[in-house]
């Protein structure tokens, strides 16, 4: 009697085991008719418990059985005479119509004298996981687009050598070193580089060197094993070994501490790591690409970078020019991001202003193409019209030397020229075209303190019409 109570127990214990499987799970006698079915099958399929028990598999009108379509009953199925199927991606009908992906096994079980039981099948819904593969793919799509060489704009003599030094690197495996300051397009380049080689089918992966502290970096580079340090609750992948089959690109590397300098180095000559606490050496196959905007060659001169280390990484350099010495693509890259920003925003701005474009073509452009794009989206949360005016422009860009100015205090006399009543602010705005940028500058607040009053007075965000 204990033992019957024993197994009945078991029974219920394995039940509860089965309807708590997020897997689809069921079984069918030895006439191929359905004997259990759990929750997840009623997920997966659509069809209840009830619907199912005392059908036969057909329900699911499966797209393959054993390279075929599902036969017509037991005896025709060859599970009976191989005794399991190996897992077989295939399609399951839904009761609504629609078809799921799965993953589907199937096992003949027999008793201890060899006579059949049943079987039991087991179906993963691979739905979610085949969307995540196509986001995956459409994000990896994307990336490429973005590093396409046409991406990277220019016709001036100096981007024309570029390019050509992106079409000999992707043609190797050499370390590269893209060389630059600071907006010229370096991450950029390393993508082209990457996207146009022979590795374009693995991943890039990008690490920013300057970003984190030196053991950070060390455990994100190299990666860890449990235990290595406190937190580190179990191993991690360092990003080393995740660019393996692609390219890593190291931005920023003169940054690097002298500890890490050695560790790169040795990567770079043995083509191996060592993650953070072990002791075990790990092979990488990987491509590196580096990029700095500071003077590498000075920090060796001055013993603040590895003179091996920088003819190690120097094996081929790019050296992108800064915009203010390729003045004549400024145009080109003004129509790129304004193309860029309409789809962004919505906006149809077709052009800038001569007048603007004369304070762009004269400007210094210290941050370079970063800030000629910043600019451009400045002047989209402005521009109201087809056309980008200088008064949509960053105050720094119009007026040099404005933002500084602007650092000295100013008493609330000498900001204000009135006192912003309704019928002020709408005079204002009459004056100033209905730019409410400008309307804040001459009043010494932003524009959207103006918004603010506006909307508090129910005046009309545009110019009515007259």
């Amino acid at each position: 009697m204990t033992e019957k109570i024993h197994d009945i127990w078991n029974a219920r214990f394995i039940n509860r085991i089965i309807d708590s499987m997020a897997d689809g799970v069921f079984t069918m006698d030895g006439q191929g008719r359905i004997s259990s079915w759990n929750p997840s099958m009623e997920r997966i399929s659509g069809y209840s418990a009830r619907e199912a028990l005392g059908q036969t598999c057909q329900i699911l009108q499966c797209s393959r059985c054993f390279g075929r379509n599902c036969p017509a009953n037991i005896e025709k199925c060859q599970i009976l005479e191989i005794g399991q199927s190996e897992a077989k991606e295939c399609l399951l009908r839904h009761k609504d119509g629609h078809d799921v992906p799965v993953i589907k096994n199937a096992s003949v079980v027999k008793d201890d004298a060899g006579r059949l039981v049943g079987i039991v099948e087991t179906v993963t819904d691979m739905t979610e996981l085949n969307r995540a593969r196509e986001r995956a793919e459409a994000a990896a799509l994307r990336l490429a687009e973005v590093h396409q060489m046409n991406n990277i704009i220019g016709r001036s003599h100096a981007m024309q050598q570029v390019f050509g030094a992106i079409r000999v690197a992707a043609a190797s495996e050499a370390t590269v070193l893209i060389l630059g300051e600071s907006g010229t397009g370096k991450e950029l380049v390393a993508g082209a580089i990457h996207f146009n080689s022979d590795r374009r089918e693995g991943p890039m992966i990008t690490v920013n060197c300057s970003a984190l502290s030196e053991n950070l970096l060390e455990s994100e580079l190299f990666g860890h094993v449990r235990g290595a340090f406190t937190g580190a609750n179990r191993d991690r992948m360092g990003r080393f070994e995740e660019a393996s089959g692609g390219t890593i690109f190291l931005d920023e590397i003169g940054e690097l501490s002298p500890f890490i300098q050695v560790k790169l180095l040795r990567v770079l000559q043995e083509r191996e790591i060592e993650r953070v606490g072990d002791s075990r050496k790990r092979k990488i196959d990987i491509r590196i690409i580096t990029a700095t905007h500071k003077d590498l060659y000075a920090r060796v001169r001055e013993g603040q970078f590895r003179e091996d280390l920088y003819y190690r990484l120097k094996v081929f350099p790019v050296h992108l020019p800064p915009l203010h010495e390729r003045r004549e693509d400024i145009p080109l890259l003004v129509d790129h991001f304004i193309q860029r920003m309409n789809k962004k925003t919505g906006k149809k701005v077709a052009r800038i202003s001569h007048e603007a474009l004369r304070i762009f073509m004269d400007h210094p452009w210290p941050g370079n193409v970063r800030e000629l794009e910043n600019a451009i989206e400045h002047a989209f949360v402005l521009c109201d019209r087809e056309q980008i005016e200088t008064s949509d422009l960053p105050i720094e860009i119009r007026q040099p030397g404005a933002a500084a100015a602007s650092q000295t205090p100013v008493s609330a006399p000498q900001k204000r020229r009135r006192k912003l009543t309704r019928t002020a602010l709408i005079e204002l705005l009459n004056e100033c075209d209905w730019n409410k940028a400008e309307v804040g500058r001459r009043m010494g607040i932003s524009h959207t303190a103006i918004w603010k009053y506006m909307k508090k007075w129910d005046i009309p965000l545009k110019q009515p019409a007259s």
